[in-house]
C-alpha cells in the first residue's frame, strides 16, 4: 500500500535533512508505526506521504501509484488525523463533520460516528467549548468519516484520558479488521506495542531498525522468568530462572508446589528500553 525508497527531505534553510534516505514498505491491512522523540522526523514523513510537503527526493508509491501522479482523488482514499486538532471553532461538532463530509461522495453516518467516540450528546455544541480531549476525538472521527483505505494518524491518543484512549485504540483495531492500512506516528511506546504489527525507530531523520514489537522485546530482553512468592514467616522472596529447561528446574518446581506465588513475569524488555538500547536516545 505504501512504499518509500531513499526518501529524503530538507526544509528550506535547514542545516540537515529532516528525513534521510528512508526505506520502508507497508502492506495492505497492516498497522505500521513510526516511533521516535519530538523532532525525529515522524511528522515530516507523514506530511510527505499525504502530499502536504513537496520537494522531496527519492521515490514514494501509494496504492501502486507514484505519489506525484495522484490528483485530488488521492484524498478519497486517505484519512488524516493530525496531532493538533484544527476545527472550525464557531461551528458545532455536527456542523464540522458535515462540512468536511461534503468534500467526499457517499453516505456518512455522522450521528453514529459521534456516538462511537462518546460525543453524541455534544453534537450541537460549538467546538470552541470543547475540551482538548473532545477535540481530539472529533478530529479522529473526521479522519474516518469517508471510509478511507489508508489512515495516517499522528499521536492518536494524545491528550486523552485512559477510557477515551481505549475507545480510540479499539476503533483503530476495528479499522484494521476491516482491511484498512494504518500509519501511526507516536512517541507513546505502550500504544505502539498494543496496536502496531511492525514499527520503525526513527531518530534525527534516520530509520534505525524495523521489526515487530514482540521480536524487538525478545531480542533485547533476557530469556528469564522472575517470580515472587511467600517465604518463611510470610516474607516476600523473589528469584529468577532461565526459560530453557524451566520445567526440569527443581528449585522452580519446588516453589510452584510448596509456596504461594505472588507474581510471575517473563523478563523481555519494554519498547522504551529497546528504543534506548538501539538508538542511545530517550523518548523526549
Amino acid at each position: 500500500m505504501i512504499q518509500a525508497d531513499n526518501l529524503t527531505f530538507q526544509y528550506p534553510g535547514g542545516h540537515e535533512p529532516a528525513a534521510k534516505d528512508l526505506n520502508f514498505k507497508i502492506e495492505p491491512g497492516e498497522i505500521f508505526g513510526f516511533l521516535g522523540p519530538s523532532g525525529a522526523g515522524k511528522s515530516t514523513t507523514q506530511k510527505i506521504l499525504i502530499g502536504l510537503l513537496k520537494g522531496y527526493s527519492g521515490k514514494v508509491t501509494i496504492m501502486g501509484k507514484m505519489l506525484g501522479d495522484w490528483g485530488t482523488d488521492f484524498y478519497n482514499h486517505v484519512g488524516v488525523g493530525f496531532e493538533l486538532p484544527n476545527h472550525y471553532l464557531k461551528l458545532t461538532a455536527m456542523e464540522n463533520l458535515k462540512f468536511f463530509g461534503s468534500f467526499y461522495s457517499g453516505e456518512k453516518d455522522y450521528a453514529g460516528l459521534l456516538e462511537m467516540v462518546g460525543l453524541a450528546q455534544n453534537a450541537g455544541k460549538k467546538v470552541e467549548d470543547f475540551s482538548k480531549g473532545m477535540k481530539v476525538r472529533l478530529n479522529f472521527i473526521r479522519a474516518i468519516l469517508h471510509d478511507p483505505d489508508i489512515l495516517f494518524l499522528d499521536e492518536p491518543t494524545s491528550g486523552l484520558d485512559p477510557v477515551n484512549a481505549r475507545k480510540i485504540k479499539d476503533i483503530i483495531l476495528d479499522q484494521k479488521r476491516n482491511g484498512k492500512t494504518i500509519f501511526i506516528t507516536t512517541h507513546n511506546m505502550h500504544d505502539a506495542d498494543e496496536l502496531c504489527d511492525r514499527i520503525s525507530f526513527i531518530v534525527e531523520g534516520k530509520l534505525m531498525i524495523t521489526s515487530t514489537p514482540k521480536q524487538l522485546k525478545l531480542d533485547h530482553g533476557e530469556s528469564k522468568v522472575r517470580i515472587e512468592y511467600t517465604g518463611v514467616g510470610q516474607t516476600v522472596k523473589s528469584d529468577e530462572f532461565p526459560m530453557t529447561g524451566l520445567a526440569e528446574n527443581l528449585k522452580f518446581m519446588d516453589i510452584l508446589n510448596n509456596r504461594d506465588l505472588i507474581s510471575i513475569h517473563s523478563q523481555e524488555a519494554s519498547l522504551d528500553e529497546v528504543f534506548i538500547d538501539v538508538t542511545g536516545k530517550n523518548l523526549v
